[in-house]
């Protein structure tokens, strides 16, 4: 049951709401009556999952784009743009970081990524974290 609520915390810490993922790994490795193997796997896949939720509703959103209620002017989506191309699809290693990685993942379905480039980058990114913090409580 604990891994499937670390699940839930890590989908859920990967929207906009704030939740703290990387703490309750970190709680749950340090009380070491888990395996860590299970936490990592459990822990990665809700905050992809969470993400790629974000990307959907980027990715579909867009045909609402010229709704009067819709939150983004085409300026806004012209500038997202260029700002995507300026640092690139690399950007999304860091889709992890608090405060900016939920929009990010949001924006670039928005954008229209490529979904497996945008999968394979965010996974990447938020395996490595979740690595790392095994890492440092192990």
């Amino acid at each position: 049951m604990i891994y499937l609520s670390l699940f839930g915390i890590s989908f859920l810490a990967s929207t906009i709401l704030p939740f703290s993922s990387e703490l309750s790994l970190a709680g749950l490795i340090s009380t070491s009556n888990f395996n860590n193997s299970l936490l990592l796997i459990a822990a990665s896949l809700g905050n992809i999952l969470g993400s790629v939720v974000n990307w959907l509703m980027g990715f579909y959103s867009r045909n609402f784009a010229s709704k009067k209620w819709f939150p983004f002017n085409e300026m806004q989506i012209t500038r997202s743009s260029k700002w995507f191309e300026k640092f690139g699809k690399w950007s999304l290693l860091f889709a992890w970081v608090p405060i900016l990685g939920d929009p990010l993942t949001l924006v670039v379905g928005l954008l229209r990524v490529r979904f497996l480039d945008f999968i394979i980058l965010v996974a990447i990114g938020k395996v490595s974290r979740y690595l790392i913090i095994l890492y440092l409580m192990g």
